[in-house]
């Protein structure tokens, strides 16, 4: 297989006969009691508990993985690295007025020195105001959107950028943690996967996040194929659906990456009769975005893919992810993935088994169903 697509994937396609019927939000919710929702991961990362769903449930840890694998199977992560993207700075008043103090959240690269980026307070903003982030490094709002997005442009670009977020900059935890405490030095490690290569992301694949060396090596004992593939995940992933039909939301592009080699490893497994294991709803929508007829093609591009049930799975056969928010994208993909009686039935258990949820927490391994 060779060459890349020739425009960006998106949900279009493959679920142009989801457009026929509505899918009301409602049918994607689900209360949580918060005190299940982890404020940290489990140490070591490989002791989490994880939930097995297939036709029936089965209550398992993430050392058991390799063993409901087969030699063969082929488990793909992503390896995109998290940058420092929560920035705090000064809105410098125009007139002699009070500074405004402004946090942002890159969330799209789109060129080396500018980013798109949620703003708070965004209304305190105009296009041309100037943040200062630290002296001798701000930004300029180039472009003011709606839904609290802005675009700005940095009076650095490149490595010099890369390194003035590294120094000033925080990780970018997700909303529901950072409401309760800051970022710290703890999650500058916590909140990365070892398999963390390629700068972008701007929230971690957070299934990787359950992987160690030690696990690894038990999988490549076990004869599973390995690959790796990049999906920069945006900010948008956290963003709820806020239409009544699920139908009319509209994902945020995120750039991806699938090399040839990875493609060639992937195919390969599906050739000899080997399953696919997506590490996370990161790596299942990048390979589903670039799948055809005859497997997964080589991809570099940007993917704004919207998977919802009726979607057509050409790909993965198994995947491993988190616990979600009730609303979300992710839920309803997951819902997508094995079917939404299914996958209530399996939350709710998980509930009642006190399984730790969301970005770190516990995970479940989901087999692939008919969508109901």
């Amino acid at each position: 297989m060779s060459g890349l697509p020739r425009r960006p994937a998106t949900a279009a396609e493959p679920q142009a006969t989801a457009r026929s019927a509505a899918l009301p939000i409602e049918d994607f919710d689900f209360t949580l009691p918060e005190s299940l929702i982890a404020r940290r991961p489990a140490v070591p990362r490989d002791s989490a508990r994880m939930l097995e769903i297939a036709a029936a449930l089965g209550d398992l840890a993430v050392p058991d993985l390799p063993q409901l694998l087969a030699p063969n199977d082929v488990i793909v992560f992503n390896d995109t690295k998290v940058i420092e993207a929560r920035l705090s700075g000064t809105r410098a008043p125009k007139t002699g007025g009070p500074a405004a103090r402004i946090e942002v959240t890159l969330h799209k690269e789109t060129d080396s020195a500018t980013w798109r980026a949620f703003a708070r307070p965004a209304k305190r903003l105009r296009q041309g105001d100037r943040i200062e982030f630290a002296p001798g490094f701000e930004a300029v709002v180039a472009e003011k959107c709606a839904g609290g997005e802005i675009v700005l442009r940095f009076g650095c670009g490149g490595e010099a950028l890369r390194q003035a977020l590294e120094r000033f900059g925080a990780m970018p935890i997700p909303p529901y943690i950072a409401r309760r405490r800051a970022p710290d030095e703890r999650d500058k490690r916590d909140y990365q996967t070892i398999f963390a290569k390629t700068p972008g992301a701007v929230a971690a694949p957070t299934a990787g996040l359950h992987f160690t060396p030690e696990l690894m090596a038990r999988l490549r004992a076990r004869g599973v194929e390995t690959a790796a593939v990049t999906l920069h995940v945006g900010a948008g992933t956290f963003l709820p659906v806020k239409t009544e039909n699920v139908l009319d939301h509209r994902m945020h592009g995120e750039t991806g990456h699938i090399s040839e080699t990875a493609a060639r490893i992937i195919n390969e497994a599906r050739a000899k009769g080997g399953r696919v294991v997506a590490v996370g709803s990161t790596v299942l929508r990048l390979l589903e975005a670039a799948a055809d007829g005859l497997g997964v093609r080589p991809f570099a591009g940007e993917t704004d893919i919207f998977i919802t049930p009726r979607f057509r799975f050409r790909i993965v056969d198994l995947l491993l992810t988190n616990f979600h928010l009730p609303r979300s994208t992710l839920f309803i993909l997951v819902c997508a993935f094995a079917g939404t009686r299914r996958m209530h039935a399996a939350y709710a258990h998980a509930i009642r088994q006190k399984y730790r949820f969301y970005s770190y927490g516990d995970c479940c391994l989901i087999h692939r169903g008919d969508g109901r």
